[in-house]
């Protein structure tokens, strides 16, 4: 119920403004104030990553690799047999000194549990156990259950489906030393981009999120955990009572609840978790409508805290408050075209054109964002940059805004069902090829960092 009133609130002070503009001014020059808004920020994050780039030349910050928490690295795993045995051995493989990881088998029905059973004589620092088929259901639940039993002062949270170099944990950790340092943030790399047109586009899409964490981190703002690949401090967690069960984005989720309490969350662009992107739409859809509610329900849960916290930093409130604005955006620009289109047909006075050129230039503020993120992580040719960031870009738009819509209707209308909506891993094209052989990974690797 909080979660709707706090959203109707949002809705109905959006339609205000809207009717305003639409009554009172020219309606293009709302849009007008968010594009250059959106533009100043996202210089102001440039400026800044800038500004450390040179710095650091100018003085090397070298790592502490001296700094070695015991770490407690944990896999969940719903009916992963698939992919289980083969991530098992790649996290084996971590070249790290302390640490043990436990792989829990969340209410499997096929033999994922087997696969553990005997991989555990194989690998003496592993852990393992099986949750009872009532238990209560989500990642945030069982990765709660595996830290009763984990000793790390440090937990890294991986998925099934999880690939990474030897040397993931040495060049992650550092980063967590500084006190006021709650969690850390590995870069995601798709493993299979490029199987088809969605896999790719997956992984322009995390290139480009790499681009916005980055420059958030720059700045010190609200950067965010992305599941797979997180370095959480135990200190950090005990703070925050641990993982909130009540969500369906574990993740985010606990970005929020940390940056509450005033933890840091950093991002290590320099350290890359690979993992398989969805290679079809439905599931594809599943996913990422898990992530947007996930992602709106948080916001809405946390409102009042963020808004009362005296621990958050201003940088990161403000932060955090423009990033709110990729969600109201879709609604609201699918209305004033939708209220212009009207009034057009209606042959009243209208801004269509003007809508529908401002429309257009926030798509073009997106494929620059794209391009420049494609550019810098992905390494593509120019012409073949430019297709693919307009390809990505009516991706994103097709995607995530109808989902953005649908999501805010689902929230104010019908009932939080508590949908995890699991991912499906060990796709056909990846075991043809082999991917999981780790010398075809690294060079894989190689191939897609290009850092």
């Amino acid at each position: 119920m909080k979660e709707r009133i706090v959203l109707l609130s949002i809705i109905v002070s959006l339609i205000i403004l809207l009717y305003f503009f639409q009554n009172h001014m020219n309606t293009p020059c709302a849009f007008m104030t968010i594009l250059i808004f959106m533009a100043l920020y996202t210089a102001y994050m440039q400026i800044a990553f800038k500004h450390r780039v040179r710095k650091q030349r100018k003085n090397p910050i070298e790592k502490n690799y001296e700094y070695k928490p015991y770490i407690s690295i944990m896999i969940p795993a719903h009916n992963e047999a698939d992919v289980i045995a083969e991530t098992i051995e790649n996290i084996a493989a971590i070249d790290y000194p302390k640490y043990e990881f436990i792989v829990i088998d969340d209410r499997s029905t096929d033999n994922t549990y087997e696969v553990l059973k005997k991989l555990s004589t194989k690998y003496p620092n592993m852990k393992y156990f099986s949750r009872t088929k009532d238990a209560f259901p989500g990642k945030s639940a069982v990765l709660n259950d595996a830290l009763k039993i984990a000793k790390g002062e440090a937990i890294l949270v991986f998925d099934a489906d999880a690939r990474v170099k030897p040397n993931f944990i040495k060049e992650l950790v550092p980063a967590l030393e500084p006190v006021q340092v709650g969690a850390v943030q590995a870069r995601k790399v798709i493993i299979n981009r490029e199987q088809n047109f969605l896999t790719r586009c997956q992984d322009n899409e995390m290139a480009v999120d790499t681009h916005f964490q980055v420059g958030r981190d720059a700045v010190k703002g609200a950067v965010e955990l992305r599941g797979n690949g997180e370095l959480i401090k135990r200190q950090a967690l005990d703070d925050v009572n641990g993982w909130n069960i009540y969500t369906i984005t574990d993740d985010l989720d606990l970005s929020t609840r940390l940056q509450i309490k005033g933890w840091d969350v950093r991002f290590c662009p320099e350290v890359c978790v690979y993992e398989e992107g969805v290679p079809s739409y439905i599931p594809l859809l599943k996913q990422r409508r898990r992530w947007i509610e996930g992602s709106i329900r948080r916001y809405l849960e946390h409102f009042s805290e963020v808004l009362t916290s005296g621990d958050m930093s201003l940088r990161v409130s403000l932060d955090m408050t423009a990033y709110i604005t990729e969600f109201i955006l879709p609604v609201w620009m699918v209305s004033e075209v939708a209220i212009q289109s009207y009034r057009f047909i209606k042959d009243d006075q209208n801004w269509i054109l003007s809508s529908m050129a401002l429309s257009t230039l926030m798509c073009c503020f997106f494929i620059v964002a794209l391009f420049y993120s494609l550019r810098k992580y992905v390494k593509l040719k120019p012409f073949e940059n430019l297709i693919q960031s307009v390809e990505t870009s009516l991706y994103i738009v097709v995607l995530w805004f109808p989902l953005a819509i649908f999501i805010i209707f689902k929230i104010i209308f019908m009932k939080n069902n508590m949908d995890w909506g699991k991912t499906k891993h060990g796709t056909t094209t990846i075991k043809e090829n082999n991917i999981n052989n780790k010398n075809l990974q690294d060079k894989k690797a190689e191939e897609l960092i290009k850092l």
